[in-house]
């Protein structure tokens, strides 16, 4: 037997970053665990268990590649690194000589890994950093901060201890993170109700106290309705509410005529189960969770509804309550302070070519409007977009509009991806930069955010298997060349990590004990007597003067959602716990062997109409885009929709597991490239056609 060890580290088979504990012989990887220290046991998901197959594929790029044909051609020469930098390198400057660093934009998936993306930007001096958050969580985020001033992702629940929660379409048992799985469960097997309301039966579905299928589209009705009746009938923590809730009186009028015998018409839920949801939570309260959603690209009123959504909350005097939601605290709160590599970054003076922060005031700059972003490359308005550098994030499957981002790439003077997959986004860049993947890497350190903040990093567990390089090493060479070394004085990770923890006590080793480093043994709660909100005002501002003076009424009139128009199905995509982000799990040898591809989901009455059966291949079309997948017929979904699982439909040859497999969705999303209220791509609201192929 050879040698033996252990190495903690992250996951990053999706965005969840669990931790996980990672056994090692004789240099290979044989098994990932959840860390025990964090879960309790070893539990992990599928996608997380099937980091090795991941490790172990040849399918992904494995060294530099210049284009050497047509984009998309699959057409590539092999480079050493230094080539491949120095072309990048050569065209930037160019390109900054010629247009300024504005010039070029960067996007990637989000989170607190994206340090050195952001850094690198900033030092060169290009505002135009953007994250896949358009087609995700702009709306929860910039709902949250418009109510309370917190950033979605600074928002956390208590699940163990809630005893009434209500989740609108949020998969919670199924679709992302291992830990809170775990939460939820425990909260239902202690006694706490789950209200679960979708378009679709799930497994959260399956663990629900109460199940609705609500009429797709009208989930914002629902929510009116929950608020008249708490508000009317006197249910809301009135000392809380009267603390720190600003706009009682503009709420009281706004929500007159939502009643729940309205709402029935809309949603399709019975007005006296409206009822009793409302009367449920108030005497629960304020150990009650009205989940705001996550994945909250749907529709037109996204940004409303998760204002709503943050109301039921604040009625609910649920903020800093045990049971409830709460700000999760950092490593401050703990009386410690970790550096950031943006931390040493330039003051960037040019202005976001999408107009987040200035065209859209009330839409925070952070994140950036991805979907502007094809429109800018396009008309060159308000400047020209001449580069592009996708660090592993692919907007040809995770955004709408395919054809018209097609468009944009063959505009631009370069299209550099950086990534562990054969992503869309590789196939059509100009070069291809192979990461190392997060068992081959150590990242920067991290804050988990909770009641109980910590420590964590993803550590190097193998050397990487191909001509791979680290995002510190990508990035660090790159700002070499363009003159801004400065920037990433760091000779290595280890030092980065090192210098993150300057004055905490702590260096890299103490991450070998178990992965984490706990910053409290006690839950910090804020003091309910004492709360400040990161508002204007400090409270929580159901009516925002911000929002009106930005022209954004605080909440909007209700509209009727569009109906499918005959003889067509509104398209709705969702995850599984086999494949979140697709991308990364399509094409992984398990994963795939369990689920090769998605089907299409359709209610017995609309197969009937449409002349489908079980296991027939159709073809879905929208505007023109066609995509071809099997049907499964099922009652579990609501007769107005078509539903898919995200992520397939695999176009690149180089992934032969996934290559065409079932149906992509995004690419029938067509016209959803908007701006909402909210920020957010309204990719529900697509209807598409279906016939036998």
């Amino acid at each position: 037997m050879g040698d033996r060890r252990e190495v903690y580290s992250l996951c990053c088979m999706c965005t969840g970053r669990c931790p996980i504990l990672v056994e090692v012989e004789s240099g290979v990887i044989k098994h990932i665990w959840g860390n025990p220290h964090v879960f309790g046991a070893k539990a992990l998901c599928p996608r997380g268990a099937a980091g090795v197959a991941f490790e172990y594929d040849n399918e992904r790029p494995q060294y530099p590649m210049i284009r050497d044909g047509e984009r998309g051609s699959g057409k590539w020469r092999r480079v050493s690194w230094d080539e491949a930098l120095d072309f990048i390198a050569d065209k930037l400057k160019r390109i900054i000589a010629e247009d300024g660093a504005k010039a070029i934009a960067l996007s990637d998936r989000g989170g607190p890994h994206t340090e050195l993306h952001k850094l690198f930007l900033a030092a060169i001096g290009s505002p135009n950093y953007f994250t896949h958050h358009a087609s995700c969580s702009n709306s929860v985020h910039n709902a949250h901060m418009s109510i309370a001033g917190h950033a979605r992702n600074t928002v956390g629940y208590d699940y163990r201890n809630c005893r009434y929660m209500v989740v609108f379409g949020r998969n919670l048992l199924e679709s992302l993170i291992t830990g809170e799985a775990r939460n939820v469960i425990e909260m239902i097997n202690s006694g706490g109700k789950l209200v679960y309301i979708d378009v679709r039966w799930t497994y959260t579905a399956s663990k629900a106290y109460k199940f609705f299928m609500i009429n797709p589209g009208t989930d914002y009705a629902l929510a009116l309705a929950l608020i008249n009746v708490i508000v009317n009938n006197n249910l809301y923590d009135v000392d809380f509410v009267n603390r720190y809730v600003i706009g009682m009186e503009y709420l009281r009028s706004f929500i007159q005529p939502y009643t729940p015998e309205w709402a029935e018409k809309e949603t399709g839920i019975p007005a006296e189960e409206i009822r009793k949801i409302a009367y449920e939570a108030a005497e629960a309260k304020p150990s009650v969770i009205f989940h705001p959603g996550w994945m909250t690209a749907w529709t037109e009123n996204d940004f409303y509804l998760r204002r709503a959504i943050y109301t039921l909350n604040a009625l609910m005097g649920s903020y800093e309550a045990k049971g409830g939601i709460f700000i999760a605290k950092g490593a401050a709160d703990c009386g410690y302070k970790i550096k950031t590599p943006t931390s040493i970054a330039p003051k960037v003076t040019e202005e976001r070519c999408d107009g987040a922060g200035t065209k859209y005031p009330w839409l925070r700059k952070q994140w950036g409007l991805l979907q502007v972003l094809p429109e800018v490359i396009l008309t060159g308005n308000p400047y020209p977009i001449r580069a592009y550098i996708a660090m592993r994030h692919d907007p040809l499957v995770s955004m709408p509009d395919f054809d018209i981002w097609i468009k944009a790439f063959d505009k631009l003077d370069l299209v550099v991806a950086i990534d562990v997959n054969w992503s869309l986004t590789a196939w059509y860049a100009d070069v291809i930069l192979p990461e190392s993947t997060y068992l081959e890497r150590t990242d920067n350190v991290i804050v988990r955010r909770g009641l109980k903040p910590q420590l964590a990093l993803r550590q190097k567990v193998v050397e990487p298997r191909f001509d791979s390089r680290s995002r510190f090493q990508i990035f660090k060479a790159l700002a070499e060349r363009l003159g801004r070394g400065e920037y990433f004085p760091w000779k290595d990770e280890v030092e980065l990590v090192n210098w993150q923890l300057e004055g905490t006590g702590f260096t890299i080793e103490d991450f070998q004990k178990k992965g984490i480093i706990d910053l409290t043994d006690k839950p910090i709660w804020y003091d309910r007597n004492n709360l400040k909100f990161n508002t204007p005002s400090g409270k929580i501002e159901v009516y925002s003067e911000f929002l009106e003076k930005s022209g954004i009424p605080s909440f909007a009139p209700y509209e009727r959602p569009s109906c499918p128009p005959e003889g067509m199905l509104r398209l709705i995509a969702g995850k599984t716990a086999l494949h979140t982000q697709g991308r990364t799990t399509s094409n992984n040898p398990i994963l795939n062997e369990l689920c090769p591809e998605n089907h299409l989901y359709i209610h017995p009455e609309t197969a009937k109409k449409f002349g489908i059966k079980e296991g027939d291949t159709v073809i879905v079309s929208s505007d023109g885009t066609e995509e071809k997948i099997k049907v499964k017929v099922s009652p579990y979904v609501h007769p107005e929709i078509a539903f898919m699982l995200h992520g397939f439909g695999d176009i690149v040859p180089l992934r032969t597991r996934s290559f065409g497999k079932g149906a992509l969705d995004s690419r029938l999303m067509k016209g959803k490239l908007k701006v909402t209220v909210g920020g957010n791509c309204p990719l529900y609201e697509t209807f598409v056609a279906i016939k036998k192929a």
